[in-house]
Order: structure tokens, then sequence, then C-alpha cells
């Protein structure tokens, strides 16, 4: 059974990396490749500040347990005691300062791994050694530090299982060579088991649902950004992507091209063929727009209605026209029927180009001017051309 139904309301989203991988489910806690990527670097990112918080957690705990052990213990095996203690406390300490950097991040769970493993082998070993002394002694502690693996420390439950069974064979190893009672050590191990199997069921379903929180917000941002029906950019998409792009070009002195697109006579062609033929064609002249974007800062937008919009970025404005005749010429060889059509028996766009190396005292409006006033002429023209 899954842990979470199959949401009703992804039979209304787009096909898109998140959506596909919520559809298809995570039982075993792995996504396909690039999200499992995307994933482990926003865990990086998310889990940062409570890795720290938790790093300082646990160092005044070890502070607390070594106070307790000069009240329990008082033979000369606290001595030992304190040695490992500060030998932990030294290779923390190195670890909490790597950690408050933030250009350290990739070490961030390297880091971490090693903090736990230090904490539950520091207190494998002082057990073993206080149990020579006073077989009494508590052990629960190691419990505490793989709760901390498994909840505290953000890691994944991979990660967690692999440092609470290096703790509890680390334990098991220093106890026989303190020579514990054979019914002790079995008695102290199931216990220390079946806390970290309980552990490990929390942590499976914590992990579960922060991967199903991050594919969920990941794709509400995707819906806030794209045209539901073209899966294309929004305007709210465009309008931020235009601003950043501009400031860019003035930085690096390159161009910026915007190629403003009408689909013509769109209201005679819903008319004749009906609404959600209409809607089908839109869908195709956005798949054709979107072959126009490739390049990582380009973007093909659709702008509202039968209005649409291609951002490039870096490109001349000779090669910014010639992109437009592409595609006013590759909708065409679409063949998309249009017997309502003053302009061709099939649906055709008319496409206005500006092209503009923006300079401090260039206004971002006018690249949307420029493009709106030859779009205009194109309409003008006889429509179903591209114009600067």
């Amino acid at each position: 059974m899954k842990l979470s139904p199959r949401p009703a309301w992804l039979d209304d989203v787009r096909p898109n990396p998140y959506a596909d991988q919520l559809a298809s489910g995570f039982r075993l806690l792995r996504f396909s490749r690039p999200l499992e990527r995307e994933y482990r670097e926003f865990m990086l990112e998310d889990g940062f500040e409570l890795k720290r918080i938790a790093l300082g957690v646990g160092i005044l705990f070890w502070l607390a347990f070594a106070v307790l052990d000069q009240l329990l213990i008082s033979d000369g095996a606290r001595w030992g005691m304190i040695g490992i203690r500060l030998l932990v406390l030294v290779l923390l300490v190195i670890c909490a300062w790597l950690m408050m950097q933030r250009r350290h991040i990739y070490l961030l769970l390297p880091l971490s791994l090693v903090c736990i493993l230090a904490f539950g082998l520091g207190a494998a070993a002082v057990v073993a050694l206080a149990h020579r002394s006073d077989p009494g002694y508590p052990y629960e502690g190691l419990l505490l530090v793989s709760m901390a693996a498994y909840f505290l420390v953000g890691l994944r439950l991979s990660e967690a299982l692999a440092c609470a069974l290096a703790v509890l064979l680390a334990y098991v190893g220093f106890e026989l060579l303190a020579g514990l009672p054979a019914a002790r050590l079995i008695n102290n191990v199931l216990f220390l088991a079946f806390g970290n199997l309980i552990g490990a069921l929390g942590c499976y379903l914590l992990e579960f649902k922060s991967r199903q929180h991050f594919l969920v917000s990941r794709l509400m941002r995707v819906l806030a950004d794209h045209d539901s029906l073209t899966g294309l950019h929004n305007r709210r998409s465009f309008n931020r992507q235009l601003e950043r792009l501009w400031r860019h070009a003035q930085r690096e002195k390159l161009s910026v091209a915007l190629l403003l697109c009408d689909i013509d006579h769109f209201k005679a062609y819903n008319d004749r063929y009906g609404h959600q033929a209409g809607d089908k064609a839109l869908q195709r002249v956005g798949l054709v727009l979107e072959s126009a974007a490739r390049r990582p800062l380009d973007m093909a937008v659709r702008m509202g209605g039968e209005e649409f919009a291609v951002l490039l970025y870096d490109i001349e404005e000779s090669e910014a026209l010639r992109r437009a005749e592409a595609l006013r010429a590759a909708l065409e060889a679409e063949a998309i029927p249009h017997d309502r059509s003053d302009t061709a028996k099939v649906v055709t766009m008319s496409i206005g180009v500006a092209c503009l190396q923006p300079t401090e005292q260039d206004n971002l409006s006018q690249l949307y001017e420029r493009a709106d006033r030859a779009l205009y002429l194109a309409k003008a023209d006889g429509r179903n051309r591209a114009m600067l």
C-alpha cells in the first residue's frame, strides 16, 4: 500500500519531472537521477542551519555527560574516559568551525557524518570503559546518538542507518573487549536494536514527507511561472526574467532581442472551429515557440490569449530577424487548417522584432515598445510576416 495516494489534481497538470515523480511514487526513497541530485542540493541548503544548531546542542550534551562521568566513576577508568571525551570534543569543535563558514557547504554532509560517528563511537568507547568499573553505568546515551542521526541532523535514512549500525557494532566490539557478561550485553544490544528500529521507521516517514514536500513545492513553483495550457512561461515569469536579463546585458554589454508574436485572425478560428480546437492550436503554437528558446537564458512565453513572445539573449539584430522568420515559417509548415483567415488557409502569425544593447540611459520599456511597433507594422503590411 502506498503511503500517500496519487493526488487526483495531477491529472490536470501538464507532464513535467516533478509531477511525473509524484505520480510514479518513491517508496524506495529515490528519485530519477536529475531530481535526486536536485533534492540533495536542496537538502544541503535547507538543512544548513539545522545541522549547525544540532552540532552546538550535541557539544553541550557531550560536556554534560563528561561531568556525569566524574560523578559516577571514581577510579582510574575515568581518566581514560576523559581522554576519549577530549579527543571527540576537539574533533567536534573543528567540524563546528568549518560548518560556521558557508563556503564549506558541500562539506556539510561529510562533516555531519563525521560528527555523528564521533559522538557514537566515542560514547560506545566511554560506556565500555566505564563498565569495567561499574556494570550499571548507563549506556542509553547511545540510543540518543542514534535518534539524533535519525531526526535531528537532517540525514537521509540510508546515511542515518549506516551511522547507527556502525555505532551499534562498535559498541558490541568495545563491550566484548571490556568483558561485559554475555547476558547483559545481549539485553543492551536488543534494547538498542529495537530503539533503532523505531528510529528508522520514523526517519523513513520523515524523509518520505520531506521528498513529497520538495516535489510539491517545486511543482507549485512551475505552475506559478508557466501557462497551464501551453506549458510556456507566463507573463509573470517573463517580466521577472526580462528585468534580470536587462541588468545582466547592461553589465556584459550584450544585446537582448524580443520577438512579439500574434496569431493571425485567431478569433475567427475559434468562431469557426470552437474553443477546444483553439486550445489545441495554441498548444501546437507553443511547441513551435518552445523549440526557438533552447538556450539557458532564452525564454518562450504566452503573454495571454493568442499573444506570445520569445526572449533571446546575446544575439545580433540580423540573427534575431532570421530566427523570427524561421518561427513564422515553422508555424505555417504545421498546416493547421484555418479557412476563415484572410491571410492564408492555415494558421499563421505575425512577429514584431526588437533588438537592443541596453545602456544605463536606456529604459526597459523601450525594448517592448519597439517590438510592439514592429508587430503593428507586420500586421498592417498583410500579416504572416516578421518585421523589425
